[in-house]
């Protein structure tokens, strides 16, 4: 199921790309950006990334913090963060129940063949962990340049 704006945004504990635990606790109190990705190193993955890599600055100085999660482990998280220098953490959703509670997993469509996976989406949280924006089932290509223009302006 979708997440709505107003709606409480999920709880969440997952290991970073350095294994250790990031939970929503850490963010209490802040603005921050969530973004589903299907895996480390596809080219679109990599775009989206490093998209977010390069704007991070103005994020930043608009009050956001970023996350990044997708199902990979834990140490190739940390080759993909280490290769395109990323400067935010990356989440290992490995069992995909954060995606899923975020309404980023379901069925997908690829070359005609119809599967289960992660579904690229971003969101923005509030600092009294609401959902404040919503992007589901998005293309990388030009997307952090939407986000950051709707959200730091």
């Amino acid at each position: 199921m979708q997440l709505q704006i107003g709606d409480a945004a999920p709880e969440f504990s997952r290991p970073d790309h350095t294994g250790t635990l990031v939970s929503t606790a850490d963010f209490a109190g802040k603005h921050f950006v969530i973004y589903f990705y299907p895996k480390a190193f596809p080219p679109g993955c990599t775009t989206q990334s490093c998209d977010f890599r390069d704007n991070y600055a103005a994020f930043q100085q608009g009050g956001f913090e970023i996350l990044g999660v997708s199902p990979d482990p834990v140490d190739r998280l940390e080759a993909f963060r280490e290769e395109h220098g990323l400067p935010f953490p990356l989440l290992s959703d490995t069992d995909h129940s954060m995606a899923e509670a975020f309404g980023a997993w379901g069925m997908k469509t690829n070359y005609g063949k119809e599967y289960e996976g992660l579904i690229r989406s971003t969101f923005t949280i509030d600092p009294d962990g609401r959902i404040a924006h919503t992007w589901y089932n998005v293309r990388a290509q030009g997307h952090v340049g939407r986000v950051e223009s709707e959200v730091v302006g």
